[in-house]
């Protein structure tokens, strides 16, 4: 079984509730567990506020979220100028730091964080979490043997 929804997306923060909402409102419907809905949630505002703040202007984003039976794979897709993702771990931020926690927030929130990045061609986070469903919910009815 699977689902999965696509949103292109112009680069501008007032994306980032309409992104966290359609989320939410998809995973709740189809079953996801409330602390695995917020968990995915929150991982997926990071990334695309990541996005909004540090792609070129003009550009668009897509958010791709796809649920295969009990994991949810999340990808945020931009064209901007792409960064070196080689650097990410000795540019996270410390807890004190006020700016800079996103990619560590993400990683805690997911099983799973990926950056694939390319000069002049972008940048793909991608988000990996093995959700839990609640009993007898959509999702967990289509995933059952």
């Amino acid at each position: 079984m699977r689902i999965s929804l696509m949103l292109c997306l112009p680069r501008d923060s007032s994306t980032l509730p309409v992104v966290r909402h359609i989320a939410a409102f998809a995973l709740d419907e189809l079953g996801v567990e409330p602390e695995a809905i917020e968990d995915v949630a929150l991982a997926l505002t990071e990334a695309a506020a990541n996005v909004v703040k540090h792609s070129g202007a003009g550009d668009q984003y897509e958010v791709h979220l796809v649920l295969e039976n009990r994991l949810c794979e999340i990808r945020v897709v931009d064209t901007g100028r792409g960064f070196d993702s080689t650097s990410l771990g000795k540019a996270m931020a410390g807890p004190s730091d006020e700016q800079g926690r996103g990619m560590a927030l993400m990683a805690a929130l997911v099983d799973s964080v990926h950056f694939e990045s390319k000069p002049e061609a972008g940048t793909i986070v991608h988000l990996v979490k093995d959700l839990d469903l609640r009993p007898n919910g959509p999702l967990e009815r289509m995933v059952a043997p």
